[in-house]
């Protein structure tokens, strides 16, 4: 059996699928060309896969009936949906019947190839962190997450205090800290775990989207809006809803997420009367928001609103004694994935990578690792395949001059652009944050630039 993660990519057009394959020569996934959807379903039932990519329409059995075949037997598969512009409602509405996420066409096979490997990467954090929930037991992890320094354990104690209460609460911390696994372990730790849990990345969505999404909409509502369709608020009623990146929204789109959260009802775009919900907002973001609300940028009435409970993920480097703990853990995990016998870094590699900032807190640190585990090729690994960021003092490394960590992090992220020939798409993956949240960094950058200038 392979150890690389198998893609079924599914298009009647024989060109998509050769060209895919081109594109996937030296790729850490092998893909399964199927003409017929009949066909990858069988091929699906019979030998499982990592992800499945799709075109919405095809002879004989339509994408979303492909996708309702693969449900049947996996719940869980990421199911990418390939759909044209004039299709983005019927694209959406395979969000709600459990695709993963959707791709326009003509689409750029560079953009594609960093969507398969968020997607995969996604799958592979949902299933460790099944795994975690089910290791509670162990001394190392508490609610799918790692760690027992007093900072985490600050984490675990608000956990406990407001899982079983229908409050609002915001998760505050850095990129890569853990933010949606709190949200989740606030949910499924509480009496209403068996409840909707539901997450929206408001970075991700144009306000017009977003809107749609949330709140639904009614037939004739706007050109493509062939059939009323429930939000996703009204979906996950009873339980709780996620809003990742919530300092991304618009000022209008805030005034409309205040009254829904004041007067807990919907009204769909387009309708007359408004629906009642029961929902639960736990919200997400890397900005210091009551920064914003004094700024004038966000509003303050929302922000209160949504204040009720404020969770502060601490960054990596804050929280330093449980890096050997984590490290452990992700070994673990990628050497079963695979197939290495690794054991961990030897004890001067360890050191290096407990003293390192991390400006990528947790999840720079688990592809740090598992990068390692890949080219192992000892049971005790080093760190001579890092980069210079990482593990070498002196030379022309960013950090030789000690900066603070916010020039710290502004110099790696230029340092990652510039690698990436100033491809946002790359860099915002490498760096596992969105496209929005580099925006907004360059921005800054820019607005520095230009004031030391004068």
């Amino acid at each position: 059996m392979s150890e690389l993660p198998t893609i079924l990519f599914v298009d009647d057009d024989p060109k998509a699928g050769e060209l895919l394959l081109r594109f996937s020569e030296g790729a850490a996934y092998q893909c399964q060309i199927f003409q017929s959807p009949v066909e990858a379903l069988n091929y699906f039932r019979q030998n499982s896969a990592d992800l499945i990519i799709s075109d919405l329409r095809m002879p004989g059995m339509t994408g979303m009936e492909l996708l309702a075949g693969v449900r049947e037997t996996d719940t869980e598969v990421p199911f990418i949906i390939i759909t044209g512009y004039a299709e983005v409602d019927n694209a959406i509405e395979a969000l709600r019947l459990g695709a993963s996420d959707f791709i326009k066409k003509p689409f750029d096979m560079d953009e594609l190839r960093i969507q398969i490997e968020r997607t995969l990467q996604h799958g592979e954090l949902v299933r460790e962190n099944r795994l975690l929930r089910r290791q509670l037991q162990d001394e190392r992890s508490r609610y799918g997450m790692v760690g027992n320094s007093g900072a985490i354990q600050k984490i675990y104690s608000i956990i406990d205090k407001v899982a079983d209460v229908r409050c609002s609460v915001i998760i505050e911390g850095e990129s890569g800290t853990g933010k949606e696994l709190v949200a989740r372990a606030i949910h499924y730790q509480g009496q209403y775990a068996n409840q909707p849990f539901v997450v929206i990345d408001c970075g991700a969505l144009t306000d017009t989207l977003l809107e749609s999404e949330l709140f639904g909409h009614e037939k004739g509502a706007f050109t493509g809006a062939v059939k009323a369709k429930a939000g996703l608020l009204e979906e996950a009623s009873g339980g709780t809803v996620f809003l990742d990146e919530i300092g991304n929204i618009s000022d209008a789109m805030q005034v409309k997420l205040l009254r829904v959260i004041q007067e807990q009802q919907v009204m769909r775009v387009g309708g007359l009367k408004p629906i009642d919900i029961d929902v639960r907002f736990i919200v997400a973001t890397n900005q210091d928001l009551q920064a914003r609300v004094n700024e004038g940028t966000f509003r303050h009435d929302l922000y209160h609103r949504l204040n009720v409970v404020s969770v502060n993920m601490p960054p990596l480097r804050e929280r330093r004694e449980d890096i050997p703990l984590l490290i452990q853990h992700f070994v673990d995990i990628f050497a079963q994935r695979y197939h290495r016998k690794v054991e961990g870094f030897e004890p001067a590699a360890m050191q290096q990578l407990i003293n390192f900032p991390w400006p990528g807190n947790i999840r720079e640190l688990q592809h740090l690792v598992e990068r390692h585990v890949v080219l192992a090729e000892q049971p005790l690994m080093q760190l001579e395949t890092v980069p210079t960021r990482v593990g070498q003092a002196g030379g022309n490394g960013i950090d030789t001059d000690l900066p603070d960590l916010h020039e710290l992090e502004r110099r790696y992220i230029l340092k990652v652009l510039a690698h990436f020939n100033d491809s946002r798409e790359k860099t915002a993956a490498t760096l596992g944050i969105n496209k929005a949240t580099l925006w907004r960094k360059l921005q800054s950058y820019d607005k520095q630039s230009k004031s030391k200038a004068d």
